[in-house]
């Protein structure tokens, strides 16, 4: 009774408080699951459904990202810390932003999130399942808050494109978004396009998700998220015919037998989360010798036994939040460098990278994004 109550009194006040400004219009968006949805743009109050969507909203307006934003999920700061210390530093009213539980394991609050009455709440499309089942659609709906999904996780390949655009329309910065697009189009064509023409033969890559954040061994990628960048970079993702969807699991006894000629293990900075864990802790401004220790660590596991990858000493560690954000196209570059050195020597994803920051991102470039146990590489 309580959450109908404070539904109404919201209600209520949403009318008095945001009635639209004389230059907003009302327009229908449809978001990555094919919704129809009505929003009043530009939006004014967002609430972010994960931390991590800074990562493209801060793509999307580099002057002033959080401007917008009333709530954000709890996530970055235990998923990213250094980037989240970063903005901290510089954007030092974050500290005092309503944090959120997550939708998928329950703690979402949405009496929290009516009371800040959004303009929009933005959703994963990870997150749908525990959206719908909740009704939260519906008692948002009640108070006149839409609800969005973009998806830079489970298709990013397919829906970040799609996501930018209702990002850019949103926010009233599609030129901006196209820009954006149009950037990564042309990067990840670096990659294609040499292929294409190249017809090189393509080695077998195991890509292990978040290799040594627990014993158990091994996650892995289907064919999307980063399955699909190694298919895009030269290479044929070993578990795409053992997992059916996004995400999934292979055992040591499938590794061994399929001998992979590459090894890609994808890590972050988890001692939020794992303590004193054997990730390897790539990303913003990294110690690279320290995550080329913890990387040659795990390939001592019982699973990379034997492995060519390793005796060749073709193992790589990425940053793992490429796997949730739009800058996937900076990963597609890495790995097709690590898959074909010879074709892509002039290739320099760094590089990419740090344009990408410097054109559209915030913060300045650091990089610690990648190792290797390739010594020439």
């Amino acid at each position: 009774m309580r959450l109908f109550n404070t539904v109404a009194s919201a209600a209520m006040g949403f009318c008095v408080l945001f009635s639209a400004p004389a230059w907003a219009e009302t327009v229908t968006i449809k978001d990555v699951t094919g919704r129809d949805v009505e929003v009043e743009v530009p939006v004014e109050h967002v609430i972010l459904g994960e931390g991590r969507q800074i990562y493209f909203l801060a793509a999307l307006d580099r002057e002033e990202p959080f401007k917008r934003v009333v709530g954000w999920r709890d996530d970055l700061a235990k998923a990213d810390p250094e980037s989240y210390a970063a903005y901290l530093a510089k954007y030092p009213d974050i500290a005092k932003l309503p944090a959120f539980g997550g939708m998928k394991d329950g703690t979402f609050d949405i009496e929290q999130a009516v009371a800040l009455k959004p303009d929009v709440i933005l959703m994963n499309v990870d997150a749908k399942t525990a959206t719908e089942e909740a009704g939260y659609i519906e008692k948002l709906g009640k108070v006149g808050i839409p609800l969005v999904y973009v998806d830079f996780r489970e298709k990013p390949m397919e829906n970040t494109e799609p996501s930018m655009r209702i990002m850019g329309k949103l926010i009233g910065k599609e030129e901006k978004a196209e820009e954006f697009i149009k950037f990564r189009a042309d990067n990840i064509a670096k990659v294609t396009d040499v292929l294409a023409k190249a017809d090189a033969k393509k080695p077998l890559v195991f890509v292990e998700r978040a290799g040594g954040y627990s014993d158990d061994c091994c996650m892995s990628f289907g064919n999307e998220n980063f399955g699909k960048m190694v298919e895009l970079a030269g290479g044929v993702n070993m578990a795409k015919d053992i997992i059916p969807g996004t995400f999934g699991t292979v055992n040591p006894e499938q590794i061994i037998a399929a001998n992979p000629d590459q090894i890609i293990i994808t890590g972050g900075n988890w001692q939020g989360y794992v303590p004193g864990g054997d990730w390897v802790g790539v990303g913003y401004g990294a110690d690279e010798t320290e995550a080329r220790r913890k990387l040659d660590n795990l390939t001592k596991r019982a699973a990379f036994t034997g492995v060519k990858a390793v005796k060749d000493g073709n193992v790589h560690a990425i940053w793992h939040q490429f796997y949730n954000n739009p800058y996937q196209f900076v990963a597609v570059q890495q790995i097709a460098k690590w898959l074909h050195p010879d074709l892509f020597k002039d290739l320099d994803p760094e590089a990419t990278f740090k344009e990408l920051h410097e054109r559209f991102l915030p913060l300045p470039y650091k990089g610690g994004y990648f190792v290797s146990l390739n010594v020439g590489q």
